[in-house]
């Protein structure tokens, strides 16, 4: 992708309405915080008390709203501690370039490694990275300073108090994750009715076992309909592929097929309003007629051999699922599937979370990790930015750095189109906070109640996009240096022309030093084809020796390839926005690869439907393919980090051998290792190739591109997809 077509795409992507469910009571409760502190502060004190007070109210609000599974009450606390301690600290250094600008680069470096930690943890930080820029200018004495950092967590404090006494849709989130979930698997079950290979993506799967982790606080309050259906909808995902799949399930054409369509359309009814209970605490209400379809009648059922235990097992599974929704309505604690000590996924609490992110700091301290080039990109920009400004003749020189701070992040597509969004919101902001001010007057108290309502419909507006969000942050600063006494004719133009000169810095530092994910691919690759190997194994040894133990390493192996698959997915929409040269792998190439692992894990996949239990007849050819397909998988691996060629001899041995063996086990189990080979066959073809062909490849890599552009040029051809 070319910079010109990259920036054009950053400029949709930056302007972008997100559709998205509004939350006006939170934002209303958010905006209630900053009332709180802001009204008899101002009142009662001055007008730069009300300002700290109202920047603590306003940064512990907003950050409440970024995704965390925590309290919010206990990120609104964390949040206006590290406002006040930031403040202080700023204050301490300020006054000399020698002992502030170092401050500033560590503290800035430090916000940009908590991105190591989490998306939230680096929102939240960059925020005291701001603060510090802002406060710094208030206080005049080290007591005032002191009093002003109390204020500021004090806005923290209020809202954590608010969000104690006034809680809206508790578990709220946990329960749409969860919800997202089952309607995930209901909407492949849909698909699968028509397209039997239909792709499944794991993600809500993730994110509902990222909201299942809690603390054991939070486990004694957590509803009873939030402890059990997560797992069955990893249990059922695997199922319904297994049923649609003719190569394994039932017949392609036929009355068979018309059965599996007939369970697969009554089991998305039953997973919907499974989620629709769990979403809104409602009984579960499932369409008329629908509980007919999913019985197996013993004498008249069509299904036969694999696809037959496949309904049967979906079948049990929707009962549980149902069973599971109608207790948590009713308000019973259901018993979740699984061994006696699983009760939940553990989550550290906040006193033993110090470790947790040292170690994910420390992993993430070396020079080609996105997050450390981040870390070492806020530091730098965030000090020049500061040194430029000062040097301006120009007031409030710390917008510079802010605006720098606040719309970098760790890739080069977010960091680009949040400068262009926050440049619009904000020449959109001033223009309409300036019409206001004009219009009523630089009285404090109205200065004090529009910068409330803007603070308001910023968090109304803060998941529609960031442009929408940051015009009325535009105006709430500007209605804030009002209130201070700031004429507008002095704020206005500065704010627009250090926003400006904010933005460019924090774009011309990621050219400088970029984190491009593109060379990158062929790791990411290659990890999660290794991950892949080994989840196939694992599931192979629970065929040739089932057990407890070898299911375990299944269910860890499984969570591994997921991880790695987020990985390059994550890794691989990036590059695709990059004005990067493909290095490694073509644009084709990924396209070619990605689909052949995923077809290799959907293979491993359906095998996982099929496990034997403990108590049934055991498939031993199944381990001698297991190694060598972990074996192979594994230099492959190293083969693609190193641009060589896969080779899968010992994979080809074994399907070989297998197939020679006296009674050849079990032939669900053959065929669906035939399938995994096939898959593999399919990623060595996408990535194998000879030096003439890596030429010429790289060649028509560029020719398509050049031909892409000439057709969007005049108007004409297809999109170039891919970078």
């Amino acid at each position: 992708m070319t910079w010109l077509r990259a920036f054009g795409e950053v400029v949709r992507s930056g302007l972008k309405i997100e559709e998205t469910r509004l939350e006006p009571l939170l934002a209303l409760r958010a905006a209630a915080g900053v009332a709180i502190v802001v009204g008899p502060t101002l009142w009662l004190v001055s007008p730069a008390y009300a300002a700290s007070a109202a920047l603590g109210a306003y940064s512990a609000g907003g950050a409440t709203f970024q995704r965390s599974w925590r309290p919010r009450k206990v990120i609104a606390l964390g949040a206006g501690a590290g406002l006040a301690l930031s403040t202080f600290v700023g204050y301490l250094a300020a006054g000399r370039l020698v002992t502030f600008l170092p401050l500033l680069a560590v503290w800035a470096f430090a916000a940009g490694m908590a991105w190591a930690v989490g998306s939230t943890a680096g929102i939240v930080a960059a925020t005291t990275v701001g603060s510090m820029l802002v406060t710094i200018t208030l206080p005049t004495s080290v007591g005032r300073a002191l009093e002003h950092a109390g204020v500021i967590a004090l806005g923290g404090v209020t809202q954590a108090v608010l969000i104690l006494l006034f809680p809206i849709r508790r578990w709220g989130a946990h329960r749409d994750a969860l919800a997202d979930a089952l309607a995930a698997v209901a909407d492949y079950a849909r698909r699968l009715r028509h397209d039997p290979t239909a792709p499944f993506d794991p993600e809500p799967l993730m994110t509902a076992r990222d909201a299942a982790a809690v603390t054991p606080s939070q486990a004694r309050t957590r509803p009873p309909v939030l402890h059990g259906p997560r797992g069955l909808a990893e249990r059922i995902r695997p199922v319904v592929a297994a049923l649609a799949d003719p190569d394994v399930g039932a017949p392609a054409e036929g009355p068979g097929r018309d059965r599996a369509r007939e369970l697969l359309d009554a089991a998305a009814d039953v997973l919907d309003a499974a989620a629709r209970s769990i979403r809104r605490g409602t009984p579960v209400e499932v369409r008329p007629g629908t509980m007919d379809v999913v019985r197996i009648d013993e004498e008249h059922e069509v299904l036969e051999g694999p696809a037959r235990q496949a309904a049967e097992r979906l079948v049990e599974l929707l009962g549980e699922a149902l069973e599971i929704a109608c207790c948590g309505a009713r308000g019973r604690t259901p018993t979740p599937p699984g061994p006696a000590g699983a009760q939940f996924l553990v989550r550290p609490t906040m006193f033993r979370l110090l470790p947790v992110v040292v170690g994910a700091v420390r992993r993430e301290l070396r020079l080609d990790s996105p997050v450390f080039r981040h870390a070492v990109r806020l530091a730098a920009v965030a000090t020049l930015g500061y040194l430029i400004a000062a040097r301006l003749p120009l007031g409030h020189g710390y917008w510079a750095p802010i605006a720098s701070v606040m719309v970098m992040r760790p890739d080069f597509h977010r960091t680009y189109a949040r400068a262009v969004a926050r440049l619009a919101g904000t020449l959109a902001g001033v223009a309409l906070a300036t019409g206001m001010v004009r219009a009523l007057g630089p009285d404090a108290h109205v200065s004090g109640a529009l910068a409330v309502v803007s603070a308001g419909l910023s968090y109304t507006l803060n998941r529609t996009g960031y442009a929408y969000s940051q015009c009325f942050t535009a105006a709430y600063v500007v209605f804030l240096l009002g209130m201070g006494g700031q004429a507008w004719e002095q704020t206005v133009p500065e704010r627009v022309v250090l926003t400006l000169l904010g933005g460019v810095l924090a774009m011309l530092a990621y050219v400088v030093f970029p984190a491009w994910e593109t060379p990158r691919l062929p790791s990411r690759l290659a990890d999660w084809l290794a991950a892949n190997g080994r989840y196939a194994a694992a599931v192979l040894r629970n065929y040739a020796e089932p057990s407890r133990e070898h299911h375990a390493d299944m269910r860890r192996a499984l969570l591994e390839s997921r991880e790695a698959r987020a990985a390059w997915q994550e890794a691989y929409d990036r590059a695709r926005q990059e004005p990067v040269r493909p290095r490694g792998l073509t644009s084709r190439e990924a396209r070619e690869a990605q689909e052949a692992l995923k077809g290799f894990g959907r293979a491993a996949m359906l095998m996982e439907s099929h496990v034997p239990r403990a108590d049934s007849r055991v498939v031993p050819e199944a381990e001698r393919f297991a190694e060598a397909l972990e074996t192979d998988t594994a230099k492959a691996a190293v083969a693609v980090r190193e641009h060589r060629n896969p080779d899968w001899g010992r994979v080809e041995e074994a399907l070989h051998a297998w197939e020679e063996a006296a009674g050849n086990g079990s032939p669900v189990v053959r065929r669906e290792a035939e399938l995994q080979k096939r898959a593999l066959e399919d990623l060595a073809t996408a990535v194998s190739r000879t030096p003439l062909e890596r030429d010429v490849g790289s060649a028509r890599e560029e020719q398509r591109v050049r031909a892409t552009l000439a057709a969007e040029g005049n108007g004409s051809g297809p999109a170039h997809r891919g970078g």
